[in-house]
């Protein structure tokens, strides 16, 4: 198996985070045709959601566990690093619980998704940089990531405004 931290280098990052794109942008519509697809307008979304994590176990228990075994890894994990992995984890589910929770609220999966994907940028950019702030002080950001953030919160709020 390849070593994952040399296939980082170059430009292959930027594939995965494409790849990344494309699967996340295709969530929410799948999800919204696994909801209908239940046909039980009370349940479906639970129903469909269980499948999710259905998925997620093979996905992201299953995959992991096969390039740790493949790289020869060792299984020592600091409580540092399962702690907060656990807790993107839960985020990260929670957070696609309440787009199924929305599409029940009669959220469109063109909307919320448009509107998930608009704000999760900005909540990830003031985190990471609380968590991890920039060398030289918040002075040091340069006016184009401020004009990046603005633009994706108001592009949400066009996406909600003028929702078709």
């Amino acid at each position: 198996m390849p070593d994952t931290n040399a296939s980082q280098s170059g430009m292959t990052w930027l594939i995965f985070a494409l790849m990344t794109v494309v699967s996340w942008g295709l969530y929410g519509v799948f999800l919204h045709s696994g909801q209908m697809g239940m046909s039980d307008p009370v349940n479906g979304r639970y129903k469909a959601f269980l499948f999710v994590g259905i998925a997620y176990l093979i996905t992201a228990v299953v995959g992991p566990a096969i390039m740790l075994l493949a790289n020869g890894a060792t299984w020592s994990m600091p409580a540092k690093g399962m702690g907060w992995s656990l807790l993107a984890g839960t985020v990260g589910a929670l957070g696609a619980f309440c787009v199924l929770l929305a599409f029940g609220a009669k959220g469109t999966p063109n909307v919320v998704m448009a509107i998930v994907f608009a704000g999760a940028p900005v909540v990830n950019a003031i985190v990471a940089l609380a968590l991890h702030p920039p060398a030289g002080g918040w002075g040091a950001m340069r006016w184009q990531f401020i004009a990046g953030i603005l633009l994706a919160a108001f592009g949400g709020y066009l996406v909600t405004r003028y929702r078709p």
